[in-house]
C-alpha cells in the first residue's frame, strides 16, 4: 500500500494546501491547490475589492458633481469657486447653469479617471505580486514608455493640461467673451483639448489650450458704465441733475434691474453749446452695461415726453381771446 507523502505546504495553517490535505490526504492534490487555487482565489479577491473601491469613489465623485452642477459648492471642491458674473441676462440665456454644469463635469471626469488609474494600478501591482513576478523591471520599463510618449504626444499633453487648469481655476466658461490672441469671441463649449470660440462675425473658431499664452476675459468683474443724455430746452442744470438722478435710482431699485447695478448712480452736469447734458456714472456688471444705459436713456426720454404731455395746451387748456 503506498502512502501519500505529507506536502511542506500541509503544515501551515489557513492555507488551500491545509485545507485539501486535511480533506482528501493527497498530497499532489493538495500541492496543485496551493500552486493554483491559492494565488487565483487572492487574485479574485483583489480584484472583487478593486471593483467596489472604485465603484464607491465612482458615486462619490457624482454626487458631488450633481450637487455642484445645481449650484451648491461641496466643502471639497469650495476653493475652486467660480468667476463668472451672476449676470440676469446671462443667467436668462442658460449660460450660467452651462458654464457650472460643463465645469462639475469635467472636473467629475478628471477625479473618476484619476480614481480609476489609481485603484487599477495598485490591483495590477498587487496581482502581479501575487503571481510571484518582480515588479522592478516592469516599473523601469514603464517609465521609459512614459517617458517616450511624453515626448512623442507632448503638444497633446500640454493641451490637456493647459485645458484642465482652465477649467479648474474658471478662467472662462461658457457665455464670457474672451480675447485668446488668435480669436476674440464669446465662448461656446470649453473642452479639455480645445475650445470654441464665435466672433462677432458668426466665424467659429477652435482655439487649442494649450497655444493660449494670454488670456483676456471681458465678462468677469464689474465695470464703470459712464452715459450722456441731453436734457431738454430750456432746462437748468440743478432741475436736470435732479430729474436724472431721481429716474436712474428708480431704475436701481426696479426689479430686474437691480442685481445690474453694483452702486447707486451719480449725476453731474455739463454744457456743450446751448445743450445742457446729465452724465451719469455707475459701476455695472459687465455683460449688462449696453442694457442699462439703454434703459437710462428710454427711461430720462420717457420722464420728459410725459412731462411735456402733461402739460396744458395754451390754447386747449386755457381760454381763447376774442377777435375785436
Amino acid at each position: 500500500m503506498i502512502v501519500a507523502s505529507k506536502p511542506a505546504c500541509a503544515d501551515r495553517p489557513d492555507t488551500f494546501c491545509n485545507t485539501v490535505w486535511r480533506v482528501t490526504h493527497t498530497g499532489w492534490v493538495a500541492s496543485i491547490a496551493d500552486t493554483i487555487l491559492g494565488p487565483i482565489a487572492k487574485i479574485v479577491l483583489v480584484v472583487i475589492v478593486a471593483l467596489i473601491v472604485r465603484w464607491l469613489l465612482h458615486r462619490l465623485i457624482r454626487r458631488l458633481v450633481q450637487t455642484s452642477a445645481q449650484g451648491a459648492v461641496p466643502a471639497i471642491l469650495a476653493p475652486l469657486t467660480e468667476r463668472a458674473a451672476s449676470s440676469r441676462l446671462v443667467a436668462a440665456t442658460g449660460w450660467i447653469a452651462e458654464r457650472r454644469r460643463q465645469r462639475a463635469e469635467t472636473i467629475g471626469s478628471i477625479l473618476r479617471s484619476i480614481a480609476s488609474f489609481v485603484v487599477t494600478a495598485v490591483a495590477f501591482m498587487l496581482i502581479l505580486g501575487e503571481l510571484g513576478i518582480d515588479l522592478a523591471p516592469i516599473l523601469t520599463s514603464a517609465g521609459i514608455v512614459g517617458v517616450a510618449l511624453g515626448f512623442g504626444a507632448q503638444n497633446l499633453v500640454k493641451d490637456f493640461l493647459a485645458g484642465m487648469f482652465m477649467i479648474l481655476e474658471d478662467q472662462f466658461g461658457v457665455g464670457d467673451v474672451v480675447d485668446a490672441g488668435h480669436a476674440t469671441g464669446r465662448v461656446e463649449a470649453v473642452g479639455l483639448r480645445t475650445s470654441r470660440l464665435r466672433d462677432s462675425h458668426g466665424t467659429v473658431w477652435y482655439v487649442r489650450n494649450g497655444e493660449v499664452l494670454r488670456l483676456g476675459n471681458k465678462s468677469q468683474g464689474a465695470l464703470r458704465m459712464e452715459l450722456d443724455v441731453a436734457g431738454p430746452p430750456g432746462i437748468s442744470r440743478d432741475l436736470l441733475t435732479t430729474d436724472v438722478r431721481q429716474v436712474a435710482g428708480d431704475l436701481r431699485r426696479a426689479d430686474g434691474w437691480a442685481d445690474s447695478f453694483l452702486d447707486e448712480p451719480s449725476v453731474t452736469t455739463l454744457v456743450r453749446g446751448d445743450t445742457v447734458l446729465a452724465r451719469v456714472r455707475a459701476l455695472v456688471r459687465r455683460d449688462d452695461r449696453e442694457q442699462v444705459a439703454r434703459e437710462v436713456r428710454t427711461r430720462v426720454e420717457a420722464f420728459y415726453d410725459a412731462e411735456t404731455e402733461s402739460e396744458p395746451n395754451p390754447i386747449i387748456g386755457g381760454s381763447v381771446p376774442e377777435l375785436e
